[in-house]
């Protein structure tokens, strides 16, 4: 059975770090991102990382503050979150593909979904 299972995600302060764990299981992905869905609001990319790690891309609205890695010994990608904003609260979903192409920020062309994670910056 193919499973993504996020974890890590909760309640930190404005300036405050975390980092969101994506355990895969099932098969071998290839290109992994990290999405998030604010109330109200579509999903939006928030960052990609290729199978090997050498290739990654960030949403303008992160970069600098998330850092996306995986371990593939593990079957594990993670997003390192920094100096969180307000405007990060959402929920976080992973997200895999079969394949490792080129990193595209379009969810439709991700296979598999985790269940997400929620994300909450108070203001």
């Amino acid at each position: 059975q193919v499973q993504l299972v996020e974890s890590g995600g909760g309640l930190v302060q404005a300036g405050g770090s975390l980092r969101l764990s994506c355990a895969a299981s099932g098969r071998t992905f290839g290109d992994m991102g990290w999405f998030r869905q604010a109330p109200g609001k579509e999903r939006e990319f928030v960052a990609a990382i290729s199978w090997s790690g050498s290739n990654t891309n960030y949403a303008d609205s992160v970069k600098g503050r998330f850092t996306i890695s995986r371990d593939n010994a593990k079957n594990t990608v993670y997003l390192q979150m920094n100096s969180l904003k307000p405007e990060d609260t959402a929920v976080y979903y992973c997200a895999a593909k079969v394949n490792s192409d080129y990193l595209t920020r379009n969810s439709r062309f991700y296979h598999y979904w985790g269940q997400g994670t929620q994300v909450t910056v108070p203001s």
